[in-house]
């Protein structure tokens, strides 16, 4: 019999007390096995969203995730092994460009994704939208794909960090999920046990991230990244504005589209920037020396973009999906744009089909939100903002209800403001 019980170590944390690593261990393993009860782990998430985990704490709390399942060994390849996390954000296709990108350039890139949830999109939503193409790889397939392209982007095995499946289930629907112990574990656990030695972590803060302001991005980044170090993988963290969509495209095809704009040299620039941006930090923490603006231009990325699909089963050249309704949306009057909300061009897309409340509901290949202006522009009365993608009228009415406040009008010249805002290394 145990020396412990749920209620104890829910009230220690509930009145402030440190956990001791024996109770973590007790705690969560108990949990995965189904001898702690949901609302009893959805009580001790709450204390720890209020009370927080010291590092110590944390440290063990993400120990305890990491060896819930099993690591992959990516050892033996004849790349160095560097991946990317995004914390979510709005038009965040910067893994479809980035992973192929940095393969091109020498490193091997495992990029475990996921799906969406809300107002941000999901990588694996976007390129299931390309025929053929598979999410589930085993791990000899992962890693034999990394050894031949250079570049996997698929599903996290139902192996990997398992007690995180359950926990992110429960923090979703007990109103847990922006707790930053919490976050930083369910992220770290899964990156390290992926295997990789170097991480780059694109931390999104601003009205279209989950992380609202710059101190509270700092101390997730920080958080992380010290996670990462102690674990012996190379992290560092940099945080990226989302007040604005990032690029044109919000939605699944819509950003497989113009994720293949940018691998052919075109597209958004701000896409670009963030792309440039991340990709030089992942190869200088794998010692590589090569410019990705010019595997970029030159078109060795999108020959491994393409490498990487075909080698997932599915058609790098096939014609995309787009919804069959569309309606533009368009400016009530002359102005300058002062600024266009990413949360709200976010919640459109959402509404129009291209994102799910549940994990478990289905998404829209080809629903979404083109945003022809952005800020600093001027428009003109009658001039169209967005245009609107959904599968049949109901999505599309609360679309454009959605819609209507996403874009702030003004006579002043916009603020402006810097896209990749600071990195945070170890210290």
């Amino acid at each position: 019999m145990s020396s412990f019980s749920a209620v104890d170590v829910i009230a220690a944390k509930r009145d402030g007390a440190t956990l001791r690593d024996d109770a973590i261990v007790w705690i969560l393993d108990a949990y995965v096995k189904g001898d702690v009860a949901e609302e009893q782990m959805s009580a001790l998430l709450m204390a720890i969203f209020f009370n927080g985990l010291n590092p110590h704490e944390l440290l063990t709390w993400t120990d305890c995730m990491i060896a819930s399942g099993e690591r992959l060994n990516l050892q033996g390849l004849s790349r160095p092994t560097v991946d990317k996390h995004s914390t979510g954000g709005v038009g965040d296709k910067i893994s479809l460009i980035l992973a192929p990108l940095v393969a091109a350039c020498g490193a091997a890139v495992p990029q475990l994704s996921g799906r969406g949830l809300g107002h941000t999109g999901g990588t694996l939503d976007k390129l299931e939208t390309i025929p053929g193409w598979r999410a589930f790889l085993t791990n000899d397939e992962m890693r034999d794909q990394l050894e031949r392209v250079g570049a996997v982007i698929c599903a996290a095995g139902q192996g990997l960090a398992p007690v995180d499946r359950k926990l992110y289930a429960l923090r979703d629907v007990t109103g847990t999920v922006e707790s930053i112990p919490l976050i930083s574990s369910s992220i770290m656990s899964k990156k390290i046990a992926e295997g990789t030695a170097a991480l780059v972590l694109d931390v999104k803060v601003g009205r279209g991230a989950f992380i609202k302001t710059i101190d509270r991005a700092r101390e997730l980044a920080a958080t992380m990244v010290s996670l990462g170090s102690s674990h012996g993988v190379a992290t560092v963290a940099q945080l990226t504005s989302m007040d604005q969509p990032l690029g044109r495209a919000v939605g699944n095809a819509l950003e497989v589209t113009e994720s293949v704009e940018v691998l052919h040299g075109r597209g958004p620039l701000d896409v670009r920037e963030v792309t440039l941006g991340l990709a030089r930090t992942m190869l200088e923490l794998v010692g590589i020396h090569e410019d990705p603006a010019a595997k970029l231009d030159d078109g060795s990325a999108y020959e491994v973009y393409r490498q990487m699909i075909t080698a997932q089963g599915g058609d790098p050249d096939a014609t995309l999906e787009v919804a069959e309704l569309k309606d533009v949306v368009l400016s009530p009057q002359d102005g300058i744009v002062q600024s266009v909300d990413a949360l709200n061009v976010g919640v459109t897309a959402w509404r129009l089909g291209a994102g799910r409340a549940r994990k478990e509901d289905p998404v829209s290949a080809g629903a979404g939100v083109m945003c022809l202006v952005r800020e600093g522009d001027y428009v003109e009365a009658g001039q169209p903002l967005f245009e609107l993608f959904a599968d049949d009228d109901d999505h599309l009415t609360s679309g454009r209800e959605s819609i209507s406040h996403a874009v702030t009008l003004g006579e002043e010249p916009a603020r402006g403001g810097r896209i990749l805002l600071e990195k945070i290394s170890a210290k």
